[in-house]
């Protein structure tokens, strides 16, 4: 019986699409690494290749590290490229469990989102309009820009935001945008900005903490102000 190439498999069953849909951890350690390799030999396909050579490593990545260049271009289908790709994936693996986990800022409050921001926004002379994504203890996840625009205004698309929110597992949201004017109060489309990603994130269940307008050397929140 002829071997099915991977991309005969049923979709739900291929490495690839399954991590996009379940994450990383619900693959095999065979199917990672197929991943990486690619594909496998005109006799098996890359996870009964993989799944095969981690057999004579007793499953164990460990093991499977400490081979050579040469002990793994002895399986058929494992040319030195892929056993290059499978020892520098190893090292990286055991480089990641000698680091610590990267510090968050916590942005707790207005004065810190600014201490945060202001290196990024004082010398602009456009406005720029940013999103910050926080877990539930004000630790920040991701900060994007999501529009860049004119000298007195730019145009937000409230979508972006609670997509970016929602692909961050977010629970915390604040926005921030620059006056390069120098002149901190909130103008009119500022309020119906703020208002409407209030509305949005109510909706989808969001904390919206704050919405802080940046100069160079002051801000304005919306928050301490009263107005959230």
């Amino acid at each position: 019986m002829d071997k099915l190439n991977i991309n005969q498999w049923a979709v739900e069953d291929r490495p690839r699409e399954k991590l996009m849909r379940l994450g990383t951890a619900a693959l095999s350690d065979a199917e990672l690494l197929a991943i990486l390799v690619g594909s496998g030999s005109t006799k098996e396909d890359a996870v009964t290749l993989m799944k095969r050579i981690l057999a004579d490593c007793h499953n164990n990545l460990n093991t499977l590290g400490k081979m050579s260049i040469h002990d793994l271009c002895q399986y058929r289908g494992v040319g030195e490229a892929k056993a290059i790709t499978i020892l520098a994936a190893c090292e990286l693996g055991k480089r990641r469990q000698m680091e610590k986990p990267e510090a968050r800022p916590d942005l707790s409050s207005a004065t810190r989102i600014y201490n945060e921001m202001h290196p990024l926004m004082q010398d602009l002379d456009v406005e720029e309009f940013w999103l910050l994504l926080m877990n539930q203890n004000h630790r920040l996840i991701k900060k994007t820009c999501i529009a860049h625009g004119g000298i007195s205004e730019v145009s937000v698309d409230i979508r972006i935001l609670m997509r970016e929110a929602v692909l961050a597992n977010a629970t915390i949201v604040v926005v921030c945008h620059n006056h390069p004017s120098g002149n901190i109060t909130p103008s009119r489309q500022d309020n119906a900005l703020t208002d409407c990603i209030k509305r949005a994130c109510e909706v989808m269940r969001l904390h919206f903490m704050d919405h802080i307008i940046i100069t160079d050397g002051q801000y304005f929140s919306y928050y301490e102000a009263g107005r959230l």
